[in-house]
């Protein structure tokens, strides 16, 4: 079975989550394009939601689906998050941010009563790290000095970029990728880095999924937070 096929089997068991009449986050990605696709057959039948983008590919994917979605600067109460991530440990601790969404995405992931992971079986790892680098967003101001300052934790950092470019988020900011040969210690990590100036968010979600969709060849493994 291929990934597009493992992303399908995951939106498919995805979408069992959402129910009428919620307001969901949407996170942003390949396999959330999936879930969103699913949904849209839903909403024709008669499914009422209202959703939260956290990038405009996602919004446009959205409205295309049939799906309202409240203002950016709305006062929100999120039912339901669903999102996918780059790496997932043993206690659903996730590296996000592949896409560069990060920031927006741990908004609503944090407004959200119930935050969903939607992943393959690759994305599964038994410590972050290692061959995913950590996204953390940044102000462009004295970047590269920050960067320098960030390296003394003990990994390599190198900017994002695009079409020969800084890499700049939909709000305006760099994205520094680090570089552990492991994350031991993720809740230790991610408050280290946040309370450094210049840091606006990092791709560590500590604590934060309360279940995680898994497709394996398998089949779907749910997995809940220890």
């Amino acid at each position: 079975m291929d990934r597009d096929a493992l992303k399908n089997m995951a939106a498919d068991a995805a979408v069992e989550y959402v129910k009428d009449g919620q307001i969901v986050g949407w996170g942003t990605g390949s396999t959330l394009r999936f879930v969103v696709g699913k949904l849209s057959g839903r909403i024709k039948k008669g499914l009422r939601i209202r959703g939260v983008a956290t990038s405009l590919e996602t919004a446009r994917l959205a409205r295309e689906a049939g799906i309202p979605l409240l203002a950016d600067d709305a006062e929100w109460v999120v039912d339901l998050a669903l999102d996918g991530a780059d790496q997932v440990d043993p206690r659903l601790n996730l590296i996000k941010g592949g896409g560069g969404a990060l920031l927006k995405e741990k908004i609503v992931a944090a407004a959200a009563t119930r935050f969903v992971v939607v992943v393959d079986e690759t994305k599964r790892v038994p410590v972050l790290g290692g061959s995913f680098p950590l996204p953390v967003e940044v102000v462009p101001f004295g970047w590269r000095t920050l960067a320098k300052r960030l390296e003394r934790l003990g990994c390599r950092v190198t900017p994002r970029m695009k079409d020969g470019a800084l890499f700049v988020t939909e709000v305006g900011h760099y994205i520094l990728d680090l570089w552990f040969s492991k994350i031991d210690d993720p809740i230790r990590l991610e408050a280290e880095l946040e309370k450094t100036p210049g840091v606006v968010c990092t791709g560590l979600f500590v604590g934060r999924a309360d279940l995680a969709v898994v497709a394996t060849q398998q089949g779907i493994v749910t997995l809940t937070r220890p």
